[in-house]
């Protein structure tokens, strides 16, 4: 009898560690904004997680075990966004984070991740603050799968300058957005540097629908371009009404504009618009055909920048677990920062000293409702 009962104990322990350990499977999270504003962005950021989550569990997982998703929604809200990491933190034991898109969420995430001790890389937030403190401090366990502002903006006014030949040029940017405030300085900054003039500068707020003021402030100002560094929602209402306008700027953005949803806001009015990318399905690379390919297979439609940065973050964060030989932490962020060259959808990614990669950008542009390659930018 004492023997059944040391056994039984013994058994209870073993499951008990099983349990808390995930027995063979490791917990992965997934931070995207499912709903709310910008939700295409969440379901694409959602199929190129999960479409790098199933090729691991169908190729037998990561070092023997299975990969666990954790999906949680932050609805492109900071605050649901620190909420969601909580959670999926201390509620459901996750300790390795892909997301979040938005950068306004990121920042929050990074800081909870960090002092957490848990390994976030973000999927397509672009704004510097992400990976280091607001002192320049390296948030060591904090990644990007995208490029940074800095080099987006300076891409957008590059391409104004010397692509368009455009001497003059209009920024509009929503003031409580971390990414469109950065996006627009960096682009500002460059533009001006390259010896081009900012005829108009100027903000507005999350909730405005009615730019007809502001527009009527770019039309008096005649800009050869006029910047928009917002997501999709707000650039297709900005677009429609500078048409009717008859505004004749050409109208340039950052990756923020890459949405299914834009030509419906938008219609035409988007038409013989610019923006900066991180890849496009037209490159004819193996990586990205293969991609493409395997993306349509499964969801029916081709893979916007979104659902690509998430695949190839998903893909960095499994190689970095894999290389560690465990789950742990400290030597997953340790494996991934020693990554170099290493092929994804977007490029060949190896990390500087903030965590971010070193890749190209694209620029395309938007012709009857369609995205068409334009150019590639090397950093």
């Amino acid at each position: 009898m004492k023997y059944y009962r040391l056994s039984l104990a013994i058994l209870l322990t073993v499951l008990s560690v099983m349990c808390s350990s995930g027995g063979n499977k490791i917990k992965l999270g997934l931070i995207a904004p499912l709903t709310g504003d910008v939700k295409t962005f969440g379901e694409s950021t959602r199929n190129g997680y999960q479409l790098a989550v199933d090729e691991a569990n169908a190729a037998g997982g990561i070092n023997g075990k299975l990969i666990e998703p954790k999906i949680a929604d932050d609805k492109n809200d900071p605050t649901e966004c620190a909420n969601a990491g909580s959670k999926l933190i201390n509620q459901d034991g996750v300790k390795l984070i892909v997301g979040s898109v938005a950068s306004k969420c990121s920042n929050p995430l990074s800081d909870l991740c960090q002092s957490s001790k848990v390994v976030m890389i973000s999927t397509a937030s672009t704004n510097p603050m992400v990976t280091v403190t607001d002192k320049g401090v390296r948030k060591d366990y904090v990644f990007r799968a995208c490029y940074i502002d800095p080099f987006q903006g300076a891409v957008g006014a590059r391409f104004a300058l010397d692509n368009l030949k455009a001497k003059t040029a209009a920024v509009l940017y929503d003031v409580g957005n971390d990414y469109s405030k950065g996006l627009a300085e960096y682009f500002k900054n460059t533009f001006t540097q390259g010896g081009g003039t900012i005829v108009l500068y100027k903000s507005y707020a999350k909730d405005d629908v009615d730019f007809s003021s502001l527009l009527t402030d770019v039309k008096q100002a005649n800009p050869e371009v006029l910047f928009l560094p917002d997501y999709y929602q707000k650039v297709g209402l900005i677009a429609r009404k500078a048409r009717e306008l008859n505004i004749p700027a050409k109208l340039l953005g950052g990756d923020g504009w890459d949405s299914p949803d834009m030509t419906k806001i938008a219609g035409d009015a988007i038409n013989g618009g610019y923006f900066t990318n991180h890849y496009s399905p037209d490159d004819q690379r193996p990586e990205v055909q293969d991609f493409v390919k395997k993306y349509k297979a499964k969801y029916g439609a081709s893979p916007d920048a979104l659902a690509t940065l998430a695949y190839d973050a998903t893909n960095l964060m499994l190689e970095a677990i894999r290389r560690a030989g465990n789950e742990k932490p400290e030597a997953v962020r340790d494996a991934m920062a020693k990554i170099s060259d290493f092929p994804t959808v977007s490029g060949k990614i190896s990390f500087d000293q903030n965590g971010n990669p070193l890749k190209s950008a694209v620029v395309l542009q938007y012709q009857n409702g369609q995205q068409k390659y334009v150019a590639t930018v090397n950093p």
